[in-house]
């Protein structure tokens, strides 16, 4: 009998430390209801836990003081489809963070230090339906290419933050869209806000405050009006304005008219110059027969 449980010993060893990677171990200071989630919410957490089950699908990180997650943290969760860290001390997200999270369904990242949102931030999230990140008070910028490649994103939440303008093309990139949170961002009324109002006044039934519960500054005097008081007429200045983009293209088509001249130019002078060279021979040949 004793042979055979020393033989067993090392698959019993195996057998336990898989257990405690794939869902039975819970985090010192976390709660394990399932064993698919993980709830560390308020133990004031200034890193990620430690060894976090590998199948983990709901991870709570919120009300902590994690203040930034690693570029290849979601590289072993594969199957995390529900992650908050609201409420936390995040400024930034590194480069490929959530490039890899190609399950996650549900993700908040409100109420944080972040300051933009850069250029495919979100990579590979094509399940992404719900991003929340809101409440960012130092979110000034976000890349026209942010959000490209959520393809299922529904609700985006980008209210309370420190934005004075946002790209239209921002907003393009999301063709499933069915909410959309903007209020209480300290929007300017300029000619580059022009472009987003249209957008606004054509997609209102997106906004679940409608256009009454957004304001913007008015560029003179910096007077907070409701959006629901403005209309297209208010931006009229700006339909003469050509943006950056237009000016490129501008000076391009110019330069593209120039050299199409030039060498228009050259052809029509160089077959003008054969033909004269064929009339004179041809009259070269005409005198020297009729001598």
């Amino acid at each position: 009998m004793l042979p055979c449980i020393n033989w067993l010993q090392p698959f019993l060893a195996l057998l336990s430390s898989t257990l405690l990677t794939r869902g039975q171990y819970c985090p010192s200071s976390c709660l394990c209801p399932d064993h698919h989630t993980v709830d560390c919410t308020g133990q004031s957490l200034t890193r990620l836990p430690d060894s976090i089950p590998l199948d983990v699908r709901r991870l709570l990180l919120s009300d902590n003081w994690i203040p930034w997650i690693p570029s290849d943290f979601l590289v072993l969760y594969s199957d995390l489809v529900y992650l908050d860290l609201r409420n936390n001390s995040l400024n930034r997200l590194e480069p490929g963070t959530l490039s890899t999270s190609s399950r996650l369904v549900f993700l908040d990242l409100g109420s944080n230090n972040l300051t933009e949102i850069p250029s495919g931030t979100f990579g590979e999230s094509r399940n992404l339906i719900k991003l929340r990140l809101g409440n960012n008070p130092y979110l000034t910028m976000v890349d026209t290419d942010a959000f490209q490649g959520l393809t299922s994103l529904r609700e985006l939440e980008l209210e309370r933050n420190g934005l004075v303008g946002l790209d239209v093309g921002v907003l393009e990139h999301l063709p499933s869209l069915r909410l959309l949170r903007l209020e209480g961002n300290p929007w300017i009324c300029n000619c580059h806000f022009a472009k987003l109002f249209v957008w606004l006044t054509e997609n209102q039934n997106k906004l679940p405050t409608g256009m009454d519960g957004m304001e913007c500054s008015l560029p003179l005097d910096g007077q907070r009006v409701s959006l629901s008081l403005l209309s297209e007429e208010s931006f009229r200045e700006c339909r003469g304005i050509l943006t950056l983009t237009d000016y490129l293209i501008v000076i391009f088509s110019g330069i593209s008219v120039s050299v199409a001249a030039i060498v228009a130019s050259f052809f029509l002078a160089s077959t003008v110059h054969c033909f004269q060279r064929l009339s004179k021979g041809g009259k070269a040949d005409e005198e020297e027969g009729n001598d």
